[in-house]
């Protein structure tokens, strides 16, 4: 269940981001913009309901998870190919995801 939560907080960020960034920077509707908004809150929501007891633990796990996301969002959304050192960099994140969750005794 965690990794879908992971999963779901990257769409709705980097998705409200890639809304806010169109009306913004390529002058998309306004409409884009507040629906960015409310998908940005959502993440934010939809964050508090990882079963790890420490905010700083889960929003630092989640920063690796979401470079990988950006990584595929860029690549299957925007159409930019990350390169083999995105690669490496997104496996190094994960490695330390992996790590910072590991089960403690």
């Amino acid at each position: 269940m965690g990794v879908l939560i992971f999963i779901l907080a990257g769409l709705a960020e980097i998705g409200g981001g890639y809304l806010i960034w169109l009306w913004l920077r390529e002058g998309k509707s306004l409409y884009l913009g507040i629906l960015g908004g409310a998908a940005l809150v959502l993440y934010g929501i939809i964050a508090t309901f990882q079963s790890f007891p420490t905010f700083g633990r889960v929003y630092a796990a989640y920063g690796g998870v979401f470079i990988v996301m950006a990584l595929l969002w860029g690549w299957l959304i925007d159409r930019k190919t990350p390169d083999t050192y995105d690669w490496i960099g997104a496996a190094i994140c994960i490695i330390g995801v992996c790590v910072m969750l590991y089960p403690r005794q």
